[in-house]
C-alpha cells in the first residue's frame, strides 16, 4: 500500500459526487435497510466512511460556496442576513465573488482538465445577461453542463410551487393590508373626515395592479425563465426536460472521463437528486419501497455505479480519489400536495435542511482510493465539507492561498491513519449569516460539546421541522434565543434530546467559557465583505434574464433532442 500510495499520490484524478438534500439515513452504508444503494455502499466497503462529516451550512448556496473555497460562507459574503438564504432566480446579480479561489481554479492552473456537471447554484451574471461573472467557467471549470440555479417544484409541471408554500401567508396578508388601506381611504373620503384626491387613489390602485400583474407573469413563466439546461455558456434546453435527466448527466460525466484518461482531471458531478421536484426515469419509477423519493435515490445510486464502472474499465481506479457527500441534510418538511413524503431520512438525528441540529448538517462522507486509503475504515472524528479544498489542492501539488484564511484541513493524514484526531477542534455552525451553534472537540477527549445560542421554533411544536413556512428561518419570531446557551455532549447524546445543565454537568460553565473564547477569536478573524445574498442581489432583474429565443416565445428552445441521445446501459 505504501509503495502504491507514493506512485498514485502525485496528481491523482479527483471525482467529487454531491447529492442534493440527501439524508444521512437514506444510504445502506449509514444504516438504511429498505433503500437499495449498492454502488454508494461500495464506496464505504472499499474506502473510508466519515461518520461525523459536517456541512458548513444547512442550505444549498452557502454550503456549496464553502465546499468550493474551503472557507465559511460568511467570509465570502455567501451567507444571508435576510430571510432568503439561497439564489432562486437565474436573473439575480449575486454569486460567488470572482476574488474567491476555488479548488477548480487551482487544479486548472496545475494542468487538470476540470468539469462541473449538474447543479451550480452560485450565481451567473452581474451586470448583463451574458457577462457570466459568477458562471462555473469563471471559477476554474473548463466544461459545464447543468443548471446554474437549482431544481425546484416550480420547474416541473404538476409539482406545485415552493413560493406559494413559503409565502402564501405573506402574500395574502399583504393583499389584505393593501385592500383594507385603500377601502379605508375611500371611506374617510366619502364621509368627509379626510379629503383624499381621487387621482392619488387611482395611482395607488394602478401601482398595485401593475405589481400583481408582474408577479403573476413572473411566477406563471417561472419554469421558462429559471429552469434551463446549459452547456458551457449556451442554453441548450429552456425549460428543462426531466426525461432521462440523470442518464444525460451520467453520460456527460462518463464522456468527460473518457476524454481525459491520459491526463489528470477534476470532475464535480453535482446531482439534481433528491431535491424536489422529484423525478426518475421509467427504469426506476415505482421500483423502490419509498415512493418517488426512493426511486430517485436508487437512480442516483445507479449513476454512481456507472462512474465506478468506467473508472474500472479505463484502469483509473488506483489513480483516482472518489468522494461522495450531500450538500446538507434531508428536507423534512417536503411533503407533496397529495400527502406523499418527498423529503429524506436523517436517521437518528434531529431536524433537517435549514437547521443546525445534527439532521441538517451531518451528511454522508465517503472516500475511495484503492491502494492509498484503507478499505472498510470508519472515522468518527469531526470533519467538514470544507476539508475537500485543502485535500485536493495538496494532492495536486498546488499551494494553498496564503492571503486568506482557509477553514478546511487536509484529510489525508486522517484517512491514512497518520493522525487519529481531527484538526477541527472547533466548528462554527451558521444559520445564514448568524452564528447559531458551535462544536468543540477537546484534544485527548471523547466528548464532543455543542452549544446553541438559538434554536428554530418548530411548527407544529411537537414536529421535527417548520412545516408552516416550508423551511426554518434564522431570526426574530422564528427562533428562541438561549441564555445561557443550550449545551449537549454529542458523544453521549447524538440525538440532541436532553440539554445539559449546571446541575447535570459539572463542567457546564467551563465548557461555555472555552467556546465563547473561541467564538471571540473566530469573530475577530472575519472581515466585512459585500453581501451577495442581499435583497438587491437576490431579486429578479429583467436585464439579467438569460433567454435562448425571446420573451415573446417564452424563451423556449430545445437543442438537447432525445432522438440523438442513446440511452445509458442499465445494470
Amino acid at each position: 500500500i505504501n509503495k502504491t500510495s507514493i506512485i498514485c499520490a502525485s496528481n491523482p484524478n479527483v471525482i467529487l459526487l454531491m447529492a442534493d438534500d440527501l439524508g444521512i439515513g437514506d444510504l445502506g452504508c449509514y444504516g438504511n435497510r429498505t433503500l437499495r444503494t449498492p454502488n454508494i455502499d461500495r464506496l464505504a466497503k472499499e474506502g473510508v466512511t466519515l461518520t461525523q462529516h459536517i456541512a458548513a451550512s444547512p442550505l444549498c448556496t452557502p454550503s456549496r460556496a464553502a465546499f468550493l473555497t474551503g472557507r465559511y460562507p460568511i467570509r465570502s459574503g455567501m451567507a444571508a442576513y435576510s430571510r432568503v438564504g439561497v439564489f432562486l432566480f437565474s436573473a439575480s446579480s449575486g454569486g460567488l465573488p470572482s476574488e474567491e479561489i476555488t479548488f477548480s481554479k487551482l487544479l486548472k492552473q496545475r494542468g487538470y482538465s476540470t468539469a462541473l456537471i449538474g447543479k451550480w447554484h452560485l450565481g451567473m451574471n452581474c451586470e448583463s445577461s451574458n457577462d457570466f461573472c459568477h458562471h462555473p467557467l469563471s471559477h476554474g471549470f473548463d466544461y459545464f453542463y447543468g443548471l446554474t440555479v437549482t431544481n425546484l417544484r416550480d420547474c416541473k409541471l404538476g409539482q406545485g410551487s415552493v413560493f406559494l408554500k413559503g409565502t402564501e401567508k405573506s402574500i395574502v396578508t399583504s393583499i389584505q393590508i393593501i385592500g383594507i388601506t385603500l377601502l379605508s381611504l375611500a371611506t374617510v373620503h366619502f364621509i368627509g373626515f379626510l379629503k383624499v384626491p381621487f387621482q392619488a387613489l387611482g395611482y395607488c390602485l394602478l401601482i398595485t395592479a401593475i405589481l400583481l400583474v408582474v408577479l403573476l407573469f413572473f411566477f406563471y413563466n417561472f419554469r421558462y425563465l429559471n429552469c434551463f439546461l446549459m452547456r458551457n455558456h449556451q442554453i441548450i434546453q429552456q425549460p428543462l426536460s426531466y426525461e432521462n435527466l440523470t442518464q444525460r448527466l451520467t453520460k456527460e460525466a462518463v464522456q468527460f472521463i473518457g476524454r481525459n484518461t491520459d491526463a489528470p482531471f477534476l470532475l464535480v458531478l453535482s446531482y439534481f437528486h433528491v431535491h424536489t421536484a422529484l423525478y426518475a426515469s421509467k427504469n426506476f419509477i415505482g421500483k423502490s419501497k419509498h415512493g418517488l423519493y426512493g426511486d430517485a435515490v436508487e437512480e442516483m445510486d445507479w449513476s454512481v455505479g456507472q462512474i465506478l464502472d468506467v473508472l474500472e474499465k479505463s484502469n483509473l481506479n488506483n489513480k483516482t480519489l472518489v468522494y461522495f457527500t450531500s450538500d446538507q441534510g434531508a428536507h423534512v418538511e417536503e411533503i407533496s400536495s397529495s400527502g406523499e413524503v418527498h423529503g429524506g431520512y436523517n436517521g437518528i438525528y434531529k431536524g433537517g435542511k435549514s437547521m443546525n441540529w445534527e439532521g441538517g448538517i451531518r451528511v454522508p462522507g465517503l472516500l475511495l482510493w484503492p491502494g492509498v486509503i484503507q478499505a472498510g475504515t470508519y472515522i468518527d472524528e469531526p470533519t467538514s465539507n470544507m476539508d475537500i479544498f485543502p485535500t485536493v489542492i495538496k494532492l495536486a501539488g498546488a499551494q494553498l492561498p496564503c492571503d486568506r484564511i482557509i477553514d478546511g484541513h487536509d484529510l489525508m493524514p486522517l484517512l491514512q491513519g497518520k493522525i487519529i484526531q481531527s484538526k477541527h477542534e472547533f466548528l462554527f455552525h451558521y444559520c445564514n449569516a448568524y452564528l447559531n451553534a458551535v462544536r468543540w472537540h477537546p484534544r485527548n477527549s471523547e466528548s464532543i460539546w455543542k452549544v446553541f445560542f438559538f434554536t428554530p421554533n418548530f411548527n407544529p411544536e411537537d414536529s421535527n421541522g417548520c412545516h408552516d413556512s416550508h423551511v426554518c428561518f434564522c431570526y426574530g419570531s422564528f427562533i428562541t434565543r438561549h441564555d445561557p446557551p443550550l449545551l449537549f455532549d454529542l458523544s453521549r447524546d447524538p440525538e440532541e434530546k436532553v440539554p445539559l445543565t449546571p446541575e447535570t454537568e459539572s463542567r457546564f460553565y467551563e465548557v461555555l467559557h472555552v467556546i465563547l473564547r473561541a467564538v471571540d477569536n473566530h469573530t475577530k478573524s472575519l472581515h466585512a465583505v459585500p453581501d451577495q445574498l442581499s435583497w438587491d442581489n437576490l431579486l429578479w432583474k429583467p436585464w439579467l434574464q438569460p433567454c435562448c429565443s425571446s420573451l415573446f416565445q417564452s424563451c423556449y428552445c430545445d437543442y438537447e433532442s432525445e432522438e440523438n441521445l442513446p440511452e445509458m446501459p442499465f445494470g
